[in-house]
């Protein structure tokens, strides 16, 4: 856990409480939006077990968000729709979203934390840490928020459009969500920069590394 706090406290050293931890989820699936969480927590807050969402279980994730949820000083949410991702890459829109989230705080921090990325634009520090969601305890509350959130919005979806299984897959390009991609249609959420996406529109049986097995229309939804 001091492990986890490391960076914060060479920040509560410098008389610095208000840290922000900023995480992503998203930037891979096919299929839906990016979703960011900026998380402020309490000066030493603990919360063993807490690390990087993707190493925990989905119970473990629920669990973690609702304890997040009650504790946090702040919580803000960012998301970016699949058309703006489109429309100016996955990368541009993650800053996008990282930067709502952030401005979804009721409170202002004094400094942010950020997973990989840099935010040159914000009018507060900043640290960019790589892998930071593994060694900061603020950025690891932030990927479990961002994860559950888009994790129930593709639970939301699968309701709606069960045949696609976003249950199952989350948006991710397995083998079955393709199959099922190419067998009922792309819908309006899915991203159509992303391979194969863009191919299964130009009328393309495409199973994700560039080789088209057979020439096929797929309706558009």
């Amino acid at each position: 856990m001091d492990d986890l706090l490391k960076y914060e406290k060479d920040l509560y050293e410098q008389g610095i409480t208000l840290i922000a931890g900023v995480d992503e989820v998203g930037r891979g699936p096919l299929y839906g939006p990016v979703v960011t969480a900026a998380v402020i927590l309490p000066v030493e807050y603990k919360l063993d077990g807490l690390t990087d969402s993707k190493k925990l279980t989905p119970k473990k994730r629920d669990k973690f968000f609702d304890v997040i949820m009650k504790d946090a000083v702040a919580i803000g949410i960012g998301i970016k729709s699949a058309k703006r991702i489109d429309e100016i890459n996955i990368y541009e829109a993650t800053k996008e979203a990282m930067y709502d989230a952030i401005d979804d705080l009721t409170i202002k921090p004094e400094h942010v934390l950020i997973d990989a990325m840099k935010l040159e634009k914000l009018d507060v520090p900043s640290t960019s840490i790589i892998k930071g969601d593994a060694k900061s305890l603020s950025i690891a509350a932030a990927s479990v928020i961002a994860k559950v959130t888009r994790d129930r919005m593709m639970e939301e979806e699968d309701k709606i459009h069960p045949e696609y299984e976003f249950a199952k897959h989350k948006g991710y390009p397995t083998k079955k969500h393709i199959e099922n991609v190419m067998k009922y249609g792309v819908l309006e959420q899915y991203r159509r920069t992303y391979e194969p996406i863009k191919s299964i529109i130009q009328g393309s049986d495409y199973y994700g590394k560039g080789k088209t097995k057979s020439k096929r229309k797929s309706k558009i939804k």
